[in-house]
């Protein structure tokens, strides 16, 4: 069983990804607390905030920064490897199983020269397999520096189970990550199209004042008071599902640019806001840009 590596069945290498941009827009001040954290011995940092807010892309943002030689002496040629801790715990059976594969990847991080564990819903952890063995099992790691660790959860889940395991909870440093404001939204989106652009493979026909228009409705529609209530996104992945709905709905059209139209379908069958609000804003999208629907002709019953 030494033979199963558990960091190449179950890890991703954010370290060696390739970057379009940043992926961690307007979120500086965050990456540099939790750079802080992991230069402090015996300590790890713990993302903490509502689900959809950019947890994991901080950290991708961290990686990019390791990438581009941006970081502190003392952080340069880390490796920041993410484990998939659901597919990791999710087809054990029993905590003798659970023990084994833990001790197997604690023991190939051990190995591992600078190396930075990240793992999202840590929550899991403690809620079904006990954090205090798996801190205690990453302790001589964490120790002697060779291993460092970041976790996210909700606020929640941060509230139902870390707070009161203080074992856990002594080897972390909480990190507050608190939901993007309307304008650092529309900033974010901004920066994302690039990347949105290559992996979909269609291009927004538009210059930056119109785009950054578009965009500031969409962060505008998806108001927290406009949200159904039992969806858990929040700013941006609340609109960037809505952006790359557009940029499919092109795709799906074999068109190459993506158009007004194609914003007007993605707002239309967006099911991430209530319904009177959801006319009420494909109202204000007719009139906001009437200009654009009349000069690109678009058949606004045509909703599919």
């Amino acid at each position: 069983m030494d033979s199963v590596s558990m960091l190449a069945r179950y890890g991703d290498n954010l370290t060696s990804k390739e970057y379009i941009t940043d992926p961690a827009i307007a979120r500086d001040e965050e990456i540099k607390q939790m750079i802080l954290v992991l230069l402090t011995p015996e300590k790890s940092a713990l993302l903490v905030g509502k689900a959809g807010i950019g947890k994991t892309a901080i950290v991708e943002g961290l990686a990019y920064r390791i990438q581009k030689n941006l970081v502190p002496e003392a952080l340069k040629g880390y490796e920041i490897i993410k484990i998939n801790i659901s597919s990791f715990m999710g087809t054990t059976l029993n905590d003798k199983a659970m023990d084994n594969r833990l001790d197997i990847l604690v023991r190939e991080l051990a190995q591992k020269k600078k190396t930075i564990v990240f793992i999202d819903e840590t929550h899991l952890l403690v809620s079904k397999t006990g954090g205090i063995d798996f801190a205690n099992m990453l302790k001589a790691g964490l120790d002697r520096g060779t291993i460092k660790m970041i976790g996210a959860t909700t606020n929640e889940e941060y509230e139902q189970y870390i707070l009161r395991d203080r074992a856990f909870l002594r080897r972390f440093q909480k990190i507050d990550v608190l939901e993007a404001d309307k304008p650092t939204t529309v900033k974010i989106l901004m920066g994302t199209i690039p990347k949105l652009e290559k992996q979909i493979g269609v291009t927004i026909g538009y210059q930056p004042y119109i785009t950054e228009k578009i965009m500031s409705f969409i962060v505008e529609m998806t108001d927290e008071y406009k949200r159904v209530y039992e969806i858990s996104s929040r700013y941006p992945d609340i609109c960037l599902t809505i952006v790359a709905n557009a940029f499919t709905y092109a795709l799906y059209e074999n068109n190459k640019i993506v158009r007004i139209k194609h914003f007007y379908k993605a707002i239309c069958n967006t099911k991430s806001i209530y319904e009177d609000a959801r006319i009420k804003e494909i109202a204000r999208f007719k009139e906001e840009f009437a200009e654009l629907i009349t000069n690109e002709n678009v058949n606004l019953s045509d909703k599919t």
